[in-house]
């Protein structure tokens, strides 16, 4: 799997206590464990606040979910790490806030188009 962040970025963000406060993850996973095992699962981890998954598409033997993840200072490794534990894949990383406060998505003239 890619490195997303770099170690260097990571521990200087850590170093400074501008961790990632906002992760938003695209994730393949099998029918078992269940969405809510998932969810439960990512909320023990140290640094998580909360854990929102939101199940997007189903087949046969697959279940892809969205994963929001809000915490004061996420670890990304222990998130791949534990969703590679329960069969998951990580397929893309698509929103990451990080820094001393949630900064949220603002519209800009090039959204419009």
């Amino acid at each position: 799997m890619k490195k997303y962040l770099s170690k260097q970025i990571m521990n200087h963000l850590m170093k400074e206590n501008y961790g990632l406060r906002r992760l938003v993850l695209d994730v393949l996973k099998p029918h078992k464990p269940s969405i809510i095992d998932v969810a439960l699962k990512l909320s023990r981890i140290d640094g998580v606040s909360g854990v929102n998954c939101v199940l997007n598409e189903i087949d046969q033997e697959t279940e892809n979910l969205k994963i929001i993840i809000e915490g004061p200072n996420i670890d990304f490794e222990n998130i791949s790490s534990t969703l590679t534990d329960l069969g998951a894949v990580i397929h893309s990383v698509d929103n990451v806030v990080a820094g001393r406060k949630l900064v949220e998505d603002v519209e800009t003239p090039q959204d419009k188009h």
